[in-house]
């Protein structure tokens, strides 16, 4: 591993969110940083060939926007000032949000909401903005333009990387202190470690559930109350979100059941589909919304964990980050926010020392991924047909969770609990205190006897159709 003495030269594989969030950590470290992308990086926020996601919704979650803000002091109001749109007094009648059967509560005012705050933006006006920022760091270098043949290893350490000019084949070898591959889903890690004798890392697999379409909108102004709106599927209806984002676009997404054939590719499909999951006031917007663009889907929804911190053996100057460690089901919002997460635990493990830096990340990283894991994995049990085979334990905790989504129609101290638990401001934990129980069986008490005409909510004994919303990170 590259010692404390020798912090000379870093590269990062993948100029994506987790490339970008990696390679401002490491410009604290090392004298230069190179960052290495086969597409030809425009000067304007677009979509490019790299990134063929970014067509779809995106959206960090509150503590992801946390860390964009320390990584890049100003870059939120940067991002504000070119357009982005920003929630941030709390009112929760800019949203609309509904669990399965459960609406969360629509009006009131969340007691603390700065850390809630939302900047909404399509995925390239986001990436162009961060990718300006990294750019104008004095040690950061991009070369785009380049394929990735393959790192170089030298007895048991990385020492560098080779690269192929995509234009016209020049071969060249970047030596490095640190490799940092960055390359999402399509890394080639696994392999190039079964080549040096490593082998490869155990994959823990979750199947895709949802495929999904995202189509580009304009709205005409206040045709839609909320500026956010997303919603799951329950009871054969589908689930999905509704974003407003910059330069008064929207982005209009739809989960569709893998097994049911392929998604709808044309927005008048899209648009019947969410009829039947918004209320009327939200979908009589939508019809006056003009689509921009085709209609995308993308059905790779499937989750894929390589546990390299399981490795008994791995190779120093190397590290695995973003969705090349780690992918999630896009459907839960996450993957971005995660990425900002492991950059900022890539900044604690260079800051306590170099040795054995690969496993301290890898094992600190593995914390919060395997509560994201378990998290997601249990929000599908709770949809499977399986249901009969769950444990008594996880029979009760679905049952907490049920009584506790039904009262937060009705509570906004439960409402915000959730919201802070589900942006990753505070750990899931704080939805089972203690102390929220008697709001629960108030909150439900009163959902017994009132019912208004806007509510889908049911006693919290019928069992949910949990789902969070479809967006990528």
């Amino acid at each position: 591993m590259a010692s404390e003495m020798h912090r000379d030269r870093a590269v990062v594989l993948g100029s994506g969110m987790a490339g970008l969030l990696a390679a401002r950590v490491l410009s604290e470290f090392y004298d230069s940083v190179s960052v290495v992308e086969r597409d030809r990086l425009p000067d304007y926020p677009c979509h490019r060939r790299g990134i063929p996601q970014g067509r779809h919704v995106h959206n960090f979650l509150s503590r992801g926007l946390q860390v964009l803000a320390e990584l890049f002091p100003g870059l939120l109001d940067e991002l504000a000032a070119a357009g982005a749109v920003v929630v941030d007094d709390g009112e929760l009648s800019n949203f609309y949000g509904r669990i399965g059967r459960y609406e969360l509560k629509r009006s009131g005012k969340l007691a603390d909401p700065a850390p809630l705050a939302l900047y909404m933006a399509s995925r390239p006006f986001v990436e162009y903005h961060l990718r300006r920022r990294v750019k104008a760091l004095p040690n950061v270098t991009f070369l785009d333009g380049h394929d990735v043949v393959e790192p170089i290893a030298v007895g048991d350490a990385v020492t560098g990387v080779r690269i192929i000019r995509r234009y016209n084949g020049l071969v060249t070898t970047l030596d490095a202190d640190l490799v940092v591959d960055a390359m999402g889903r399509t890394a080639r890690t696994p392999a190039f470690l079964e080549s040096i004798g490593y082998g490869r890392p155990v994959e823990s697999r979750a199947v895709a559930m949802l495929g999904y379409s995202s189509q580009q909108l304009s709205i005409p102004k206040g045709s839609i109350a909320q500026r956010l709106a997303f919603f799951t599927p329950h009871g054969g209806k589908p689930g999905g979100l509704l974003l407003a984002c910059e330069h008064d676009t929207w982005m209009l997404a739809i989960g569709y059941p893998s097994d049911a054939g392929d998604p709808p590719t044309d927005f008048a499909a899209i648009l019947a589909l969410a009829e039947q999951s918004l209320p009327p006031a939200i979908t009589e917007g939508l019809r006056h919304a003009q689509p921009l663009g085709e209609a995308v889907t993308y059905r790779h929804t499937a989750a894929v964990w390589r546990r390299y911190d399981l490795m008994p053996r791995f190779p120093s100057g190397l590290l695995v980050i973003g969705d090349a460690l780690c992918s999630l089901d896009p459907t839960y919002g996450q993957g971005m926010t995660i990425a900002a997460l492991e950059a900022m635990t890539l900044r604690d493990c260079l800051r306590s020392g170099d040795a054995p830096l690969a496993q301290r990340f890898f094992g600190a990283a593995a914390r919060y991924i395997g509560a994201t894991w378990a998290g997601n994995q249990a929000r599908t049990r709770v949809t499977s047909p399986t249901r009969d085979r769950r444990s008594m334990r996880e029979r009760l905790q679905d049952w907490t969770a049920r009584a506790a989504l039904n009262a937060s129609a009705h509570d906004v101290v439960l409402t915000e609990r959730f919201l802070r638990a589900t942006n990753f401001i505070d750990p899931p934990a704080r939805l089972q205190d203690p102390a929220l129980i008697p709001r629960i069986v108030l909150a439900n008490l009163r959902a017994l006897f009132t019912r208004s005409p806007n509510r889908t909510a049911t006693p919290a004994v019928a069992p949910p159709r949990e789902r969070l919303s479809v967006v990528r990170s």
